[in-house]
């Protein structure tokens, strides 16, 4: 019972690991990201279809059942299923379910052993509890934006969202885990327990060691661009061609490296001989790197440092992504047959497993494609009901 990202990625995700993800939506409108579009899937013919690549990148594998949850026969529904399903996710704003009587507190007297997980913008307790929160304000509000993109100072400078959804993604990942977790404790215990997961919970979370950088010193760090703030090079160069990044996560690795850029005599500076000293004198050394590296192609640059055990790379369009060889020997593109556009290219799950490997088995659902044969399968509702149903208005 969640729509757009967060709750869907989660959604995902579980079912990419073999759970059977029953996604409740809106008659005739469905999760909001149906309509984020254009880009939308391209059909048999190559012309636009009605399916938006944005909800196919987040609902793989699930059934689509439609309900009215503003009707008492739509709830009505919605409690049956909780009996028999293991796991609820939801994302509506605290409280709007209970008043449908679907509140954790109201599914778990029907079944105790229920996993409820919340996913929201603030979390269920809190004086921002009742806010709804989007992952580009959430950036903003958990700091990652006054981390990222390029120095105020210089062309281009200023507060950069990260490129991908990465608060509502990662709220998506840790409410997979959590889940798992509770599953696990249920196993053990024989009860099930409401997850809280927050937006802003997660962003300020995940921001790891920037986070703990200011928490060590009282001094909140700043953007810095493509750089590092703890390493250095750990950056994006400009080459003859094009660009390369360096990484030298240790002092080991960048001795590696000025060998293989004739500048052994860096090495040897007491200014860059170690990291902490490269990182007091980054403008410097960045400076002497960057006239080094407009001396060769991107392409030279890549060979000659990857056969030095350098770690490197270059930066991919994701046209070039998804021709890196690797992702293609890692099958990270894959295809599944789709109701409405036929074959469609999808992203795989990155997640390997040596005895159960995941089986990528339904596309992304059209709205409502699954709703008779769920009701039917889990209710036992026959034809009469499931057409009275429809009649109401309630699927």
């Amino acid at each position: 019972m969640s729509r757009v990202l967060a709750g869907p990625w989660c959604g995902q995700n579980m079912a990419d690991l073999g759970a059977e993800v029953i996604k409740i939506e809106r008659p005739k409108t469905g999760d909001d990201s149906r309509a984020f579009g254009p880009p939308w899937l391209k059909g048999a013919d190559g012309k636009d279809t009605k399916e938006s690549a944005y909800f196919a990148s987040a609902n793989r594998g699930k059934k689509s059942v439609t309900l009215n949850l503003s009707k008492p026969e739509g709830q009505e529904i919605v409690r049956k299923l909780a009996v028999q399903c293991d796991v609820l996710i939801e994302n509506y704003k605290v409280g709007d379910l209970a008043r449908y009587g679907l509140g954790y507190d109201d599914l778990k007297k029907l079944n105790p052993r229920i996993i409820y997980a919340s996913v929201t913008g603030f979390g269920q307790t809190g004086p921002y509890r009742e806010r709804p929160g989007y992952d580009f304000m959430i950036q903003g509000m958990g700091g990652v934006m006054s981390i990222t993109g390029e120095r105020d100072d210089l062309p281009g400078g200023g507060a950069q969202r990260v490129g991908i959804p990465i608060a509502d993604i990662m709220t998506g990942m840790y409410a997979t885990i959590a889940i798992c977790a509770a599953i696990a404790h249920r196993e053990k215990s024989g009860t099930g327990q409401h997850l809280d997961l927050a937006l802003l919970d997660t962003q300020v979370g995940i921001l790891a060691n920037q986070g703990l950088n200011f928490l060590a010193t009282g001094k909140a760090p700043g953007r810095i661009g493509n750089a590092h703030p703890n390493i250095v090079p750990y950056q994006p160069f400009r080459t003859k061609d094009g660009d390369v990044i360096l990484a030298c996560g240790n002092d080991n690795l960048f001795n590696k490296f000025c060998e293989v850029a004739g500048c052994q005599a860096l090495a040897q500076d007491a200014r860059f001989c170690t990291n902490s000293k490269r990182v007091e004198n980054r403008e410097e050394i960045t400076r002497l790197l960057a006239e080094i590296f407009a001396e060769r192609t991107t392409k030279d640059w890549c060979d000659a440092l990857e056969a030095a055990g350098v770690p490197n790379g270059p930066i991919n369009n994701l046209q070039q992504v998804f021709e890196e060889p690797q992702v293609l020997a890692r099958g990270m593109k894959i295809e599944l047959e789709h109701a409405a556009a036929g074959k469609v290219p999808l992203i795989a799950s990155p997640m390997k497993f040596s005895g159960t490997p995941l089986e990528f088995r339904t596309p992304p659902p059209v709205l409502g494609q699954h709703t008779d044969e769920v009701l039917r399968s889990l209710l036992r509702l026959d034809d009469a009901a499931i057409a009275k149903l429809r009649a109401d208005g309630i699927t």
